[in-house]
């Protein structure tokens, strides 16, 4: 009779007289999510059955049997005829234990020179490096999107806002392009994230190393890693890379929380500024004449989400003492909920980016509010009249109130309503009032002008490769 028909635990049996409750099986078991990993898992199985095999641990036979056994079992899981048993709690011993029953001894022997403290550390870095490969792949889709969009509208006028007041005129295209750079730096945080997760744990064992002749720069070239870590101990028991992902996932959440909340806000009937169609929008249950941003709010949502796992990671590890504790079992649900939700968050923004239509008309008429030129109107007297930055200001604000009083745009104002406040002016400034003029003016590097903006188009297609 097995150890498993007996009660007792196939995998750690041979210490214990009796088997676990079923409580602790309860909590004890992981298979219900790590399962995820099976891919990894074997591919960390076969790499390192076949360094065993090469310096001499293993037969030619018996490696030839585990890379046999183990991918017809990859090939069942695919098909979905793997039963996933959670009395053998996770799924390094679902995969071993199939692997005892397909090929007998040489199954049991795989496991020498490593342990599932290595094992499970190697999984999670193979299947988060492959993960941040498909990020990155999703995050230049968005700022291909953006780019397009920013493209098609580097003249179209909006106003700029601070504080949600009408600031300066702006582009549409230079607004959007801010967003291509902040998607830029979450990409540079996430490639140098991949380059500490490239680091392969397989041969540290348990937290010591090991006494058999293992080569774990083989197993690191076979598995694609940039090196073996230095230190078996910190091999096993760090998980930093994990907390460097989910907090460059938690920026990377925010950048697109900031960007849905700017088109709820743009598609609104009190600004209109752009609309999305029925693919990213509900209804109401009640009120049949709403339209929804639903995808937008819920996007927006996303980052308390993913700032949850990284508190729940760093909670984790906090205080931990090395090297493994069962502890670090919580460190996998996390990383997965936090990478699909980022993964869903890019991919609808780029939907709604591509989907959206541009009411060029609605934002060309918000700066007729605000009088967004003010600034405009203090440089000119710093420029023309040798003005102190501060003076101009003052006398700029001044004209402001006037225009206030009279209920008009300073454009508006007429030439003798400005010199009565500041007499120093001359009729020149009346060309520096347009929305127009002032958007073009801001030529600076960085800046909001239709050929600057277009420079950046430029500079960010050839920096992020897009």
């Amino acid at each position: 009779m097995s150890a498993k028909e007996h009660g007792k635990s196939a995998i750690w049996g041979g210490r214990f007289a009796g088997g676990p409750s079923q409580l602790m099986q309860d909590i004890n078991a992981s298979i219900s999510y790590d399962q995820k990993l099976y891919a990894q898992d074997i591919r960390g199985s076969k790499a390192h059955a076949t360094m065993l095999a090469a310096t001499g641990i293993l037969t030619a036979e018996d490696e030839a049997a585990i890379h046999s056994g183990l991918s017809q079992i990859e090939a069942e899981i695919e098909a979905g005829t793997f039963t996933f048993d959670a009395t053998l709690e996770d799924i390094h011993m679902n995969i071993e234990t199939r692997l005892s029953e397909l090929i007998g001894d040489a199954a049991r022997r795989l496991h020498t020179a490593r342990s599932r403290n290595d094992q499970v550390a190697t999984d999670l870095r193979l299947w988060l490096r492959d993960r941040l490969d498909d990020i990155d792949t999703a995050l230049s889709h968005l700022q291909s999107a953006l780019i397009t969009q920013a493209d098609a509208h580097a003249d179209t006028l909006m106003p700029g806002f601070t504080h949600l007041q009408t600031a300066q005129p702006v582009t549409f295209g230079f607004h959007l392009m801010a967003y291509v750079e902040m998607i830029g730096r979450d990409r540079g945080r996430m490639a140098d994230c991949r380059a500490r997760v490239n680091e392969s744990p397989l041969g540290s064992a348990a937290l010591a190393g090991t006494s058999f002749p293992i080569n774990r720069h083989q197993t690191a070239d076979l598995l694609d890693f940039s090196r073996p870590m230095e230190n078996a101990m910190d091999a096993v028991s760090s998980r930093d890379f994990a907390i460097e992902f989910l907090s460059a996932a938690a920026i990377c959440a925010t950048h697109l929380s900031r960007l849905a909340e700017e088109i709820v806000i743009w598609s609104t009937d009190r600004f209109a500024f752009i609309s999305l169609s029925d693919a990213f929008t509900t209804g109401s249950s009640i009120m049949p004449q709403k339209r929804n941003p639903d995808a937008a709010e819920l996007v927006r949502a996303k980052p308390g989400r993913i700032m949850g796992s990284l508190v729940t990671l760093l909670t984790v590890l906090k205080g931990l003492p090395l090297a493994y504790g069962k502890d670090m079992q919580e460190d996998k649900e996390p990383v997965f909920d936090a990478e699909a939700n980022l993964m869903l968050s890019v991919t609808a923004m780029t939907g709604m980016i591509e989907d959206m239509s541009v009411n060029h008309d609605a934002m060309r008429q918000a700066l007729t509010a605000g009088h967004p030129t003010a600034t405009d109107l203090a440089d000119f007297m710093v420029r023309e009249l040798s003005m102190p930055f501060r003076d101009a200001h003052h006398a700029s604000g001044s004209i402001v109130a006037l225009a206030d009083k009279k209920g008009c745009t300073l454009e508006e104002l007429s030439f003798d309503d400005m010199v009565a406040i500041e007499p120093r002016l001359n009729d020149k400034v009346m060309g520096y009032l347009s929305v127009e003029g002032a958007a073009a003016a801001r030529t600076s590097f960085g800046g909001t002008a239709p050929d600057e903006v277009r420079r950046q188009i430029s500079v960010a297609r050839k920096n992020y490769n897009l």
